[in-house]
C-alpha cells in the first residue's frame, strides 16, 4: 500500500534517531520553506581580489549621491568597498623618513629597514613604503618599493624590522637614497582567538591582576641599561629572562643583586622605550607576553575586532580596545581618503554604535578618563553630546554623560534596537533609553544569567532581541525568553568556548533566518553555522538547522538587494595588495544568487542534503482484525518491505539522489538499500526498488553544480514482512 511520509520541519538533535520518528535530524545547506526543505541559495565573489586577513566586521551604507559603500574591517586592513574595487582607508598612525635605511643580502627575499629611533612597529603590522625613488646594488626596483604594502615579518630590534619580498635578492646587496617615508598602520590584533597567551602590552594592552609591584629609586633615561634601581626587588624573579613594566614600556632582565636589575634590554615585547621618573610603578611582567608568545596561567588573547556604525554619511569605526576613526562617504575623492581619529574621543573601547535617532556616540568598556587607556573600565559606558561626536565631557548646557553598570565583569557587546539599546555584560542583558534631558539615558538591567558569548553574537529584528549565550540561546521582547533549542547539545558540545569572540550572528530577512557562525572543538576558524527560522517556528516546535557554512561577518540585504558575506581563509595569503602576507585572506561574496559557488571564475558545486529520523510499521487492528495496511507510526515490530517510492519535488534542477538507509536495531550502522541510491530527475514518476529492514530512513542530496531542489511529500510502498 502507497504510504505518505511527512515529517515536521527543522532538525532534532536533541533525541536519537529512532525516537525521532516523522522529524529531520540531520543536514546540510538546507533550510526550510512553509514547513518544506530545500537547498539554499548560492553565492558569487564580489570583486576579483582578496582582501588580506580575517574580515571582523561589515557595515553598508549609502552617500548623499546615491554611491553604495561595503565598510570591511579585517584584522589587518580596513576596506571600503564599491563598484567592485576594494579601496584602502585604513588610518595611518606614523609616518617616518628615512634615509639609506634599506639593506639586503644576496640570496635571500629579507630585507632590513633600519630607524634613527624606536619604531614602535609590531610583527605582522602593515607599513606602505612611500616616496621611494632608488635603489642599487639590488635586482629589487624603486617601484617593487614605492606605494606598496608590507607585512612586517620580524622585529629584530626597537630600532629595526624586516620585510619579505616575492623573490630573493640577487644583487650584492641594495642600498637606498632619499627620503623614503614608512607609514605605519593602525594595528588591529589577531587573525584568531587562542588559548594560553598572555596579554602583551602597548598596541594589546592588558595586566595579570595581583602580581608584585615596587617603584623605581631614582629616574632613569630612555636608554639606560644600568643603574634600574627598584626599592623592594624581593618579590621578583631573579633567574632568567624576566621582566618588568614601566608605564607602558616592558624591560627585560636576567638578574637583581641588591634590587639593581642586570642583562637589561630596554622597550622591549612590541613597546617602546621612554624615561621614567623616581617613584614611578613597577610591575613584574614575566607571566604576561605579547600575542603569539607561550605565556603562563589561563589566559586567553582576543582577536583583532572593529564596531563600525554610521553617523549620516560618516563611517564611525573602532578598534577593540583601542581607536576610533572616522571616514566621509561624501567627501571629495572618498576612496582616495583615510579615515582619521576622531579627536575629543576615548581611545580605549571594547564596543560601540551611534544610537538613533537620537545620535549619539556611544562607547562601551571605555575609559573612564578620555585619553588615557589605563583607565579603560570594561563595565563603563561614555556617550557624546547629541550630534556632536567630539564632545564628551558633560556639562549644563550638552547631553554628553556616563553611567556604569553592575552585574558582570565586562561588557561583551551591544545591539542597537528599534526602542532601545540592547546591552550585554558576560552575565546579564540590560536596555538603554533615550529619556532625554536631564539624564539622557536611562538604563535598565532586564535578564540575569544571559550573558553574551562574543561582541558579534545577537542582533535584533523587529522589535525581539537574539543572541546566544554561554548556556544557551535567548530572546528579548519586553521580557527575557529562553528559546526552545533542538540543536543545542549539538553546537554546545562541540563548541570552542575559547573561540568564542569569533562568533559571529547574521540576519537574513529574505528567508526569516538567523544564523549563528563558530568554531567547533578543535577549531581557530569559523567552520559550522546553527540558524534558527523565526517565520516558520511555532511556540512548541522551532525551526533550527545546522549546517557547514563558514562567514566570517554578514550584512543583511538593505542596501545592495541581496545578503552579503565574508569568508576567510587562512592557508591563502595570496592578497592583492600586502607584500608578504602571512595572516591568510578574506574572500567577500553576494548571497542568494544562483545555485553554486563562484569564486574567482570558478563555479563549485554546494553539496546539500537531509536525513530523517528511522520510521517503522505495525499493523493496524480494525474491528479485531488485523489489516494489511501498515502504519509508519509503529512499533518496529514489524520488518517491512518496500517496492517503490513516488518522488515529489515543488521544485528542482538537475538531478537530486535519493537513499533509503536500512537497519534492524537502532544500534546498527546504517547501510543503503540494494538498487541505491536512486537518481531523481524532475520528470520521474516512481521509482522501483527493493528494501526490507525494521527501520528505514530517508536522505535526500544534491552534490553537483546547477542543480537545486525543493521537497514535498513522498510516497512509498511498504507492505509488513514479518517479525524476523
Amino acid at each position: 500500500m502507497l504510504q505518505k511520509i511527512s515529517f515536521l520541519p527543522g532538525f532534532n538533535k536533541q533525541i536519537t534517531e529512532t525516537t525521532a520518528e516523522s522529524q529531520w535530524v540531520d543536514g546540510d545547506n538546507v533550510r526550510f520553506r512553509y514547513d518544506s526543505p530545500e537547498k539554499i541559495g548560492g553565492w558569487s565573489q564580489l570583486g576579483e581580489n582578496k582582501m588580506t586577513g580575517a574580515a571582523r566586521a561589515l557595515f553598508h551604507l549609502v552617500n548623499k549621491s546615491g554611491t553604495k559603500y561595503s565598510i570591511i574591517g579585517t584584522n589587518r586592513i580596513l576596506y571600503a568597498y564599491s563598484g567592485g574595487v576594494f579601496y584602502d582607508i585604513h588610518p595611518i598612525k606614523t609616518t617616518t623618513t628615512l634615509t639609506s635605511a634599506f639593506s639586503t643580502t644576496n640570496g635571500s627575499p629579507t630585507v632590513t629597514i633600519t630607524f634613527g629611533s624606536a619604531h614602535g612597529i609590531g610583527e605582522k603590522d602593515i607599513i606602505l613604503l612611500d616616496n621611494f625613488s632608488s635603489i642599487t646594488n639590488s635586482n629589487f626596483a624603486a617601484a617593487d618599493f614605492d606605494d606598496n604594502k608590507f607585512m612586517v615579518t620580524s622585529v629584530p630590534s626597537t630600532t629595526t624590522i624586516t620585510i619579505t619580498m616575492a623573490s630573493n635578492e640577487s644583487g650584492s646587496g641594495a642600498t637606498t637614497s632619499g627620503g623614503v617615508r614608512v607609514k605605519h598602520y593602525y594595528p588591529v590584533g589577531p587573525a584568531e582567538q587562542l588559548p594560553g597567551l598572555g596579554w602583551g602590552l602597548g598596541q594589546w594592552s592588558g595586566t595579570v591582576s595581583g602580581e608584585a609591584t615596587t617603584t623605581l629609586t631614582s629616574g632613569i633615561s630612555s636608554s639606560a641599561t644600568t643603574g634600574i634601581t627598584l626599592t623592594d626587588a624581593s618579590q621578583f624573579p631573579t633567574t632568567g629572562t624576566n621582566f618588568v613594566q614601566i608605564g607602558t614600556e616592558e624591560i627585560s632582565y636576567t638578574g637583581i643583586t641588591s634590587g639593581v636589575l642586570s642583562g637589561v634590554t630596554r622597550g622591549v615585547r612590541n613597546t617602546t622605550a621612554a624615561a621614567h621618573n623616581g617613584g614611578d610603578t613597577v610591575t613584574n611582567s614575566s607571566d604576561y607576553v605579547a600575542w603569539g608568545q607561550a605565556a603562563s596561567g589561563d589566559v586567553v588573547i582576543d582577536p583583532g575586532m572593529w564596531s563600525i556604525d554610521g553617523f549620516g554619511t560618516k563611517v564611525i569605526a573602532l578598534i577593540h580596545n583601542a581607536q576610533v576613526f572616522e571616514w566621509s562617504a561624501d567627501a571629495t575623492n572618498a576612496t582616495n581618503n583615510r579615515a582619521t581619529i576622531i579627536s575629543g574621543a576615548p581611545t580605549a573601547s571594547r564596543d560601540m554604535l551611534v544610537s538613533t535617532p537620537d545620535r549619539h556616540l556611544v562607547f562601551f568598556g571605555t575609559e573612564t578618563t578620555i585619553g588615557t587607556p589605563s583607565t579603560q573600565d570594561e563595565m563603563f559606558i561614555r556617550f557624546s553630546d547629541q550630534e556632536d561626536i567630539n564632545t564628551y565631557t558633560p556639562t549644563a548646557t550638552n547631553t554628553a554623560g556616563t553611567q556604569r553598570l553592575s552585574d558582570g565583569s565586562k561588557i561583551v557587546g551591544a545591539v542597537r534596537g528599534r526602542d532601545a539599546i540592547y546591552i550585554w555584560s558576560d552575565t546579564s542583558l540590560f536596555t538603554m533609553r533615550f529619556v532625554g534631558a536631564p539624564f539622557t539615558f536611562g538604563f535598565a538591567q532586564v535578564g540575569t544569567n544571559c550573558g553574551l558569548i562574543g561582541q558579534n553574537a545577537a542582533l535584533e529584528v523587529d522589535g525581539t532581541a537574539y543572541w546566544m549565550s554561554e548556556n544557551g540561546f535567548f530572546k528579548y521582547a519586553g521580557s527575557l525568553e529562553t528559546m526552545l533549542c533542538l540543536v543545542e547539545d549539538f553546537v554546545y558540545d562541540d563548541l570552542n568556548t575559547t573561540a568564542r569572540q569569533l562568533i559571529n550572528v547574521g540576519l537574513n530577512n529574505l528567508f526569516g533566518e538567523i544564523t549563528w557562525f563558530y568554531c567547533t572543538e578543535g577549531s581557530t576558524v569559523l567552520n559550522r553555522c546553527v540558524t534558527y527560522n523565526y517565520q516558520d517556528s511555532r511556540a512548541k516546535r522551532p525551526v533550527w538547522t545546522t549546517g557547514t557554512l563558514a562567514r566570517g561577518t554578514w550584512q543583511d540585504s538593505s542596501v545592495f538587494g541581496l545578503p552579503h558575506a565574508t569568508e576567510y581563509d587562512a592557508g591563502s595569503n595570496n592578497s592583492y595588495d600586502v607584500v608578504g602576507n602571512t595572516d591568510g585572506c578574506t574572500t567577500y561574496y553576494e548571497h542568494e544568487k544562483g545555485t553554486d559557488q563562484i569564486a574567482g571564475g570558478t563555479v563549485t558545486a554546494i553539496t546539500s542534503n537531509i536525513v530523517s529520523g528511522d520510521f517503522d510499521i505495525t499493523q493496524r487492528v480494525l474491528r479485531g482484525s488485523t489489516t494489511s495496511m501498515p502504519d509508519l507510526r509503529g512499533d518496529g515490530e514489524f520488518l517491512m518491505k518496500i517496492r517503490r517510492f513516488i518522488p515529489d519535488f515543488i521544485s528542482q534542477t538537475g538531478n537530486t539522489q535519493v537513499t533509503l538507509q536500512l537497519r534492524d536495531f537502532p544500534n546498527d550502522t546504517k547501510t543503503s538499500s540494494a538498487l541505491g541510491p536512486f537518481t531523481v530527475t524532475s520528470t520521474t514518476q516512481k521509482v522501483d526498488t527493493r528494501a526490507r529492514a525494521r527501520q528505514i530512513a530517508l536522505k535526500v542530496e544534491n552534490t553537483a553544480a546547477s542543480q537545486s531542489w525543493k521537497l514535498g511529500t513522498f510516497r512509498l510502498d511498504i507492505q509488513p514482512d514479518g517479525r524476523r
